[in-house]
């Protein structure tokens, strides 16, 4: 067997760069636009809001100080932002991408002020460029809305609901996109790995240097491999870190050249980190995460695994019929080309499961949640599959036998969607509520 060692790209995160090139393009637009608009004024009167030399002085240099000060306390609320996130979980600023983000409200007043800088050089005592003036006014009053409408989401980013909402919205996403339902006759899953030819050998591309991979691109390996009339199995997973010389991909028979040994690893993508948008699982353990902390004793916030709970309880629901473990696609004449590994359905209620029981067990809400999803987990999925939590069921049942009180232990029992509070599904005898003396 020969090993080949090509560099492995790298990854970078795809909305990152987005969100930098407008902010950069807000910013050098109203340099550009502050030094072109003045010109064209002098020659055609364009209108706008009547200035005279030193009303439009005195309003553009507000302008640029009271934006350039502004930018200042948006900077500052964005720094407060990103620690709170971070006191929740270090990985979930990276997810959620709010600095990101916020690059783009720092392009819009970085180019609110240069605009108004460089218009202001412009006027003079014989020349006023009335509109470049309103327009600067404009401005201000568009960047203004955009402060406000990233203040009104702060509330949403610094608690725990909002950001169990937000990791919930990309994992749905992700689902949806990296474990949709997939086209039968090209992709089995659970097949084994088969291989086109009778020939024999196989080589084992390894990486050149470490990382987590992100991205393993199928239609790309797939189309690679049935022009070379090979199979490819990938040997890392959406997720896994590799070391240099770690095999990542091996192709049967081999070996291939060195171009086609550059498509191949082009296909596997890594970063520095892992990423929701190809990693379902890594959205999954960012729930799990949120859930555990809310009910560590530093935090004590059993409200919050609910929520938590909610999503995680929504995400198995969607993963409970679709067809999930390894992998293999097939080429457009039915032949087996790439064998992937992905999580189980096993894999991925333990994922879901373990740590909230093991770390929940003395939290009554904790437990009225977690009986009501396995209520709902068990009507839903198939049987094979309702098995799975028949063991983090009798862990949660000997739970609840070891609170200090029979009561409690009584109340633990008892399945309940809102964790405490909501109304008890074996209770249907009718009461009167009415006050006494009513």
């Amino acid at each position: 067997m020969r090993t080949t060692r090509p560099g492995v790209r790298r990854g970078t995160p795809r909305a990152v760069w987005p969100h930098r090139g407008l902010a950069v393009a807000l910013a050098g637009g109203g340099a550009l636009l502050g030094w072109w608009l003045p010109r064209v004024e002098r020659s055609h009167h364009l209108g706008g809001l009547s200035y005279d030399p030193a009303a439009a002085q005195a309003t553009l240099g507000a302008i640029a100080a009271g934006v350039i000060t502004l930018t200042g306390f948006v900077l500052t609320a964005v720094t407060l932002v990103v620690q709170s996130v971070q006191n929740m979980s270090p990985r979930l600023v990276g997810v959620l991408g709010y600095f990101e983000r916020s690059l783009v409200l720092f392009g819009a007043l970085t180019g609110t002020a240069v605009y108004s800088l460089v218009v202001l050089a412009q006027i003079s005592d014989r020349s006023v460029p009335r509109l470049s003036v309103t327009l600067a006014i404009v401005f201000v009053l568009v960047s203004t809305g955009v402060i406000l409408r990233s203040l009104a989401g702060l509330r949403e980013v610094v608690t725990g609901g909002g950001l169990v909402r937000a990791v919930a919205l990309r994992l749905n996403a992700a689902l949806d996109q990296a474990w949709r339902e997939p086209d039968q006759r090209r992709r089995i899953p659970g097949a084994l790995s088969a291989h086109p030819t009778g020939r024999t050998g196989r080589t084992d591309i390894a990486a050149t240097r470490h990382g987590t991979v992100q991205h393993i691109d199928g239609p790309a390996l797939v189309a690679i491999a049935a022009r070379l009339d090979v199979h490819v199995d990938c040997l890392v997973a959406v997720g896994g870190f590799v070391e240099p010389g770690a095999p990542i991909l091996r192709v049967t028979p081999g070996p291939p050249s060195g171009a086609d040994v550059r498509r191949l690893t082009r296909a596997v993508r890594l970063g520095p980190s892992r990423s929701v948008d190809d990693d379902p699982a890594y959205g999954l353990r960012l729930l799990v995460d949120i859930a555990v902390r809310a009910l560590s004793p530093a935090v004590n916030d059993p409200t919050t695994a609910v929520q938590a709970i909610d999503q995680i309880e929504s995400v198995l629901l969607r993963l409970a019929t679709r067809p999930l473990g390894t992998t293999t696609l097939h080429d457009h004449a039915g032949d087996p080309r790439l064998t992937v590994a992905r999580p189980g359905w096993d894999s991925l209620v333990g994922l879901a499961l373990a740590e909230i029981v093991l770390y929940g067990r003395g939290d009554l809400q904790t437990h009225r949640r977690m009986r009501a999803l396995f209520d709902t987990l068990g009507r839903a999925c198939p049987p094979s599959r309702a098995a799975s939590l028949t063991p983090y069921r009798a862990v949660l049942d000997r739970a609840a036998q070891a609170l200090p009180h029979p009561t409690l232990s009584a109340a633990a029992t008892v399945p309940d969607p809102q964790g405490l509070g909501g109304p008890d599904p074996h209770d249907d005898t009718p009461h009167d509520d009415t006050p006494p003396g009513d």
